[in-house]
């Protein structure tokens, strides 16, 4: 096997369980140190304040899982991808693991569409909580308020949701998932909770968790 040259890269990661509450700031300043303490030198800007080459795409909201992150980054000196998880897996913090990486063929902003798992647990689940959650979500205007640089105001977050879907509650709990923009404009997937509980409080978990779990191009081909 030849030498890689060095270059740009992209690493496909997960972050789940506990370190879903590590925010997008202090994820890259954890994956900086995890380079450096596996030895994988990255090549660094130039001036007073030199910092790492690296990109995370979509940043990933506290409190929420995903099992499709990417961040793209460049090395100082050849490396070959394949052995770049074996090299930083152990360096990792419970929850975040490297599942590959490889030369990226197209830039990050590419990504249009994200897929979302959505599990909604109750005390004590409304009747039929998964049809009406799915006939809530397929209304032409779903209206919620969101926060923005000139304060919160009230957008339609209908037109960023592509389909969703709910299944029937069992042992307090109701599966869902849903496939939302990733850009102009993004959809947080928050505001979805945030549209239960303003117009359908009586279908408001009294838990949620959500895992993004693929992504897509403007084409609903998965992004790598």
């Amino acid at each position: 096997m030849s030498a890689a040259r060095p270059g740009r890269l992209r690493l496909l990661f997960e972050k789940t369980g506990r370190a879903r509450y590590i925010s997008h700031l202090d994820l890259m300043q954890t994956l900086r140190r995890v380079f450096a303490r596996a030895d994988v030198a990255l090549r660094r800007t130039e001036g007073f304040n030199p910092h790492p080459y690296i990109s995370l795409a979509l940043p990933l909201p506290v409190g929420q899982e995903s099992v499709c992150e990417l961040m793209d980054f460049e090395t100082e000196a050849a490396i070959h991808p394949e052995i770049i998880p074996e090299l930083l897996n152990p360096k990792m913090p419970e929850g975040i693991r490297a599942l590959r990486a490889y030369a990226p063929a197209r830039a990050l902003s590419g990504i249009k569409w994200v897929e979302i798992r959505v599990s909604l647990e109750y005390d004590a689940p409304p009747r039929d909580a998964g049809a009406a959650l799915a006939e809530y979500f397929s209304a032409d205007s779903i209206v919620v308020p969101k926060r923005t640089k000139r304060g919160i105001r009230d957008v339609d977050i209908a037109p960023a949701i592509r389909s969703v879907r709910f299944s029937g509650a069992e042992a307090g709990r109701v599966e869902g998932g849903a496939v939302i923009s990733a850009s102009e404009p993004a959809l947080n997937p928050e505001l979805l909770l945030t549209a239960i509980a303003r117009d359908a409080p009586s279908l408001s978990p009294d838990y949620a968790l959500i895992r993004r779990v693929e992504i897509f191009d403007a084409d609903m081909n998965v992004f790598r």
